[in-house]
């Protein structure tokens, strides 16, 4: 190990001088690219929209992003025990900057959601790697700084993505914004060939070293689920609709069930949604608020420009400052007595449950400030209840699977994204959005894609209950 240590402590000093900090915050600009192009959506969707129409499909952007990033994350432990970490940065970022490239040039939405899917898988694998890194370079007692050093990252992107593309589409156009993502894909692809250089990373193939499987059956049906759960909401008559969108949840209960089959490659731990227990209920807390809060960031700057002709600028600012309230209320509450801690957690869920349904009557009435305040609301009780609730869930866990339980929080929670915004693209289009833009159908589907969700809010809230009063683990 390049740190030395004394005393048993890390010297940072000769960490700073070690070449593996300066690669590890090389590496962490992958999170930056991840957290940008994700929040940037957003804000340039109103644009996109009226250069290819599609409105019908807006849904399906989140979606499908969301599950190439989940597939190439779950990859990006499993790639470098075959190839080095030089290799699979080069290759993640190529995939990234392919995909905006592609969506950058799309003359069509169909091809702009290949493009989508394509950045999922690159930055999937770039956000992977920035945390298989801390493990493979460095000791577990410097984890929680560089984890640190990767929240930062993220707070910090996540604030300016809808800040960047809406100066893109005031100042520029959509695709501009997508061309610079290309160009830094690229750029970083480069860069790796040359900063990565001798970072031999790459293990044994024998013995204990031989990696679990990588879970392909698990992932497919995943990915089959929300494709179904999302093309439910474009087709056109009810049977259909209603088989598509049975097929889709058919695929996320088979996706659970062979993820806890697969003892050696899971990517949850087990008895993953029992009620009765810390850990299910705090993953069904988890799940169900992640779901129901995705209809604001999806649709929310596209319904305020065609209703209330606001600027895709204001509403890049409100979308940040969802993005703002998170972190700031997250350290706010990071002292915090643990006797206070499940009240927290209630009061968090109860937020963000206030936060969508304000959002059913802020947004079709086009109120600046409450909308601000719904936002805030939502993005506030994610920061206060999360790294409670995180916490509780892993502790909870039996020792072998804490480290699954630990990532598999944050797996959840972009499962349930990408779950939510197909159901966000089903509710938006039976709602009047099937039949193209407009001031009417935009008037017509604000209030019920809040509305719609108020019963996975109210679930997130009950298990918000259910959780706190289980006995605190022992840790």
């Amino acid at each position: 190990m390049v740190a030395e240590f004394q005393s048993g402590r890390l010297d940072w000093a000769a960490l700073r001088r070690s070449s593996d900090l300066a690669r590890f915050c090389f590496i962490s600009l992958g999170v930056m690219l991840h957290a940008t192009n994700e929040t940037m959506l957003a804000t340039v969707m109103p644009a996109l929209v009226r250069d290819l129409s599609g409105v019908e499909m807006i849904g399906w952007s989140l979606s499908i992003y969301e599950l190439g990033a989940i597939t190439a994350g779950a990859a990006a432990g499993r790639m470098i025990s075959y190839l080095s970490l030089r290799s699979t940065m080069v290759l993640a970022a190529l995939l990234y900057a392919l995909g905006a490239a592609i969506c950058a040039l799309s003359p069509s939405m169909p091809l702009f959601l290949l493009g989508r899917v394509i950045e999922g898988l690159g930055c999937g694998g770039l956000m992977g790697l920035a945390f298989v890194s801390v493990e493979r370079l460095f000791p577990s007692m410097v984890w929680p700084q560089l984890f640190a050093i990767i929240s930062v990252v993220w707070g910090v992107s996540a604030f300016s993505g809808p800040l960047l593309g809406a100066l893109f589409v005031e100042h520029f156009s959509w695709r501009a914004a997508f061309v610079l993502f290309a160009g830094a894909g690229l750029a970083m692809a480069c860069a790796s060939l040359i900063i990565l250089r001798g970072a031999a990373l790459r293990i044994g193939l024998a013995g204990e070293d031989i990696p679990p499987p990588f879970p392909v059956l698990s992932l497919a049906a995943l990915a089959t689920g929300v494709v179904m759960i999302a093309a439910a909401g474009v087709v056109h008559g009810v049977l259909a609709a209603t088989m598509l969108f049975a097929l889709g949840i058919t695929g996320l209960v088979l996706f659970f069930r062979l993820d806890a089959r697969n003892a050696r490659s899971r990517l949850f731990p087990s008895k993953l949604f029992d009620w009765h227990r810390p850990l299910g209920a705090g993953m069904i807390m988890v799940g169900s608020l992640s779901i129901a809060t995705c209809s604001f960031f999806i649709y929310g700057p596209i319904l305020l420009t065609s209703l209330h002709g606001i600027s895709v600028l204001t509403t890049g600012y409100i979308i940040a400052a969802e993005s703002i309230a998170w972190s700031v209320l997250s350290i706010a509450v990071a002292n915090l007595r643990a006797a206070n801690e499940r009240l927290v957690i209630v009061a968090g869920a109860v937020m963000i449950a206030a936060g969508i349904a304000g959002f059913a009557y802020a947004v079709p009435a086009g109120s600046l400030p409450l909308i601000l305040f719904c936002a805030l609301l939502q993005g506030g009780g994610f920061g206060i209840a999360w790294p409670f609730v995180t916490r509780m869930v892993v502790t909870a866990a039996p020792e072998d699977e804490r480290t699954v339980a630990s990532s598999g929080v944050s797996a959840l929670q972009r499962i349930g994204y990408a779950t939510g915004a197909a159901l966000c693209g089903i509710v938006a289009n039976e709602a009047g959005f099937s039949k193209g833009l407009s001031t009417d159908t935009a008037a017509h589907v604000a209030p019920w894609l809040f509305l719609a969700f108020l019963p996975l809010a109210a679930l997130g809230v009950v298990a918000a209950v259910k959780l706190v009063r289980h006995p605190a683990p022992a840790v």
